[in-house]
């Protein structure tokens, strides 16, 4: 039985709007931690209850190493706690992955899918693309000087973004954790998410930055794969478009909650 109202001190975890609402999960990219998600908790608890956790290896979990078992035990907690034991699920990058083994894994919890930066399937030529790219991250960070030179770069990142200040000095505060994207590429390469993707039967929503280029592989096929899959494109944005361009991220996902997951057509 879900606890929805009665659990608030889990650390790690932020909630947000009223305990009877449609609730909507985030899960955040790999470096970043749930406080990227503060200007969408903002922009729908007015409306929904909105859940955003640290997955391992980020935020208050830092000691912990990315893996996916343990990111999936993370959100049955979650969905057992705090909603009413089903909601919408939104991920990006490495969160969408996230997600999708979350929906492959428990369909009947998922009310909906919403995947941004998801859409390359790390099968095949991916995959050894994916271990590549993990290997390189996971060298360039070792070092301390490297690990802190891309923390500095992740930091510079954030405070360019319009965001209020206040959100920017939670984002930079709450760390960035270059490590953990090295540490994710080989948890998550040959995994078949297309696959797994292709078995639940809520609606899914693909929604990319226009001017992400790599993450954008393959979203034709991967929203065709989805039972009830479309695709959306926010213009002149790139990876991490819930900062790029905040408000209107927000208003897509509201959009779907409304007209694909409250009132379904």
């Amino acid at each position: 039985m879900a606890k929805r109202g009665g659990d608030r001190g889990l650390e790690g975890i932020d909630v947000a709007g009223p305990d009877d609402a449609q609730s909507i999960v985030f899960v955040h990219g790999a470096m970043f931690t749930r406080k990227m998600w503060l200007p969408q908790q903002r922009g729908l608890s007015d409306e929904y209850r909105v859940v955003a956790p640290d997955l391992p290896g980020h935020g208050v979990r830092a000691a912990e190493t990315f893996r996916m078992e343990p990111a999936i035990d993370l959100l049955e907690t979650v969905f057992e706690r705090y909603t009413d034991g089903s909601a919408v699920l939104v991920g990006l990058s490495l969160g969408g992955y996230v997600a999708t083994e979350y929906a492959y894994r428990r369909p009947g919890d998922v009310d909906g899918l919403v995947l941004t930066g998801a859409s390359p399937n790390p099968v095949r030529g991916m995959e050894l693309l994916t271990r590549a790219t993990g290997g390189i991250a996971r060298l360039a960070t070792k070092p301390d000087a490297g690990k802190r030179a891309v923390e500095r770069l992740g930091e510079r990142w954030v405070r360019n973004r319009e965001l209020p200040e206040d959100v920017k000095a939670a984002i930079i505060e709450s760390g960035i954790y270059p490590k953990q994207f090295g540490d994710a590429g080989p948890d998550i390469a040959g995994e078949d998410f297309r696959a797994k993707l292709s078995t639940y039967p809520g609606p899914t929503l693909v929604l990319n930055g226009e001017r992400d280029k790599i993450m954008r592989r393959g979203e034709r096929k991967h929203a065709a794969a989805a039972q009830d899959g479309r695709i959306e494109v926010l213009a002149d944005v790139g990876h991490i478009c819930n900062l790029h361009r905040p408000k209107t991220y927000t208003f897509r996902v509201r959009n779907f909650v409304r007209q694909r997951v409250a009132s379904p057509q």
